[in-house]
């Protein structure tokens, strides 16, 4: 079976950081901690680091993403500013995999079934795996998108936030997947 593209936070714990992010473990953790005890915590899922990775090569982007770093200037901001935004502006363009899109799509649809509520108000925010290393933190740069309602919108703003992660550090992007 292949790796989920979404995943709940009933079952994210602070181990799954390499596969959804330290923001979303957090809310995992939080979410199965504190929901027992009581404690109303919104349920939500997360997109994986699989579903980013699947994107950018069945979206038929990567290689694209490739060619725009290949002359990056780490010392240029003129260069890094220049090459983040054709990146994001290349990931927007781009179609969502309709796997990857179905994933999403049911997974709001699944929430929406559970607040009684067919188009549920959401939030969308981008969760780095190596966000905050002991030598180095991203946290806040990348994008959150707050009051998100329908499938439509959701998907823009998944697609943000994937864009978003070339913000102010493009060099980020994996060359070796």
């Amino acid at each position: 079976m292949s790796k989920p593209f979404i995943i709940f936070f009933k079952d994210l714990t602070i181990k799954d950081v390499p596969v959804v992010g330290g923001k979303n473990a957090s809310l995992g953790e939080m979410y199965s901690k504190l929901s027992s005890q009581g404690i109303r915590v919104p349920n939500g899922f997360a997109t994986t680091a699989d579903a980013y990775f699947y994107f950018l090569e069945q979206a038929g982007i990567k290689n694209e993403i490739k060619s725009i770093l290949q002359d990056l200037n780490t010392k240029s901001i003129k260069n890094l500013m220049e090459r983040g935004r054709a990146v994001r502006q290349t990931i927007l363009r781009a179609s969502f995999p309709p796997g990857l899109e179905k994933e999403i799509s049911n997974g709001y649809k699944k929430l929406c079934r559970e607040y009684g509520n067919n188009n549920l108000d959401v939030a969308v925010r981008s969760s780095a795996t190596a966000e905050d290393l002991p030598d180095a933190s991203f946290a806040g740069q990348q994008e959150t998108f707050l009051n998100v309602r329908g499938e439509v919108d959701l998907l823009i703003a998944v697609k943000k936030c994937i864009a978003s992660l070339f913000t102010n550090r493009a060099i980020s992007y994996r060359q070796d997947k």
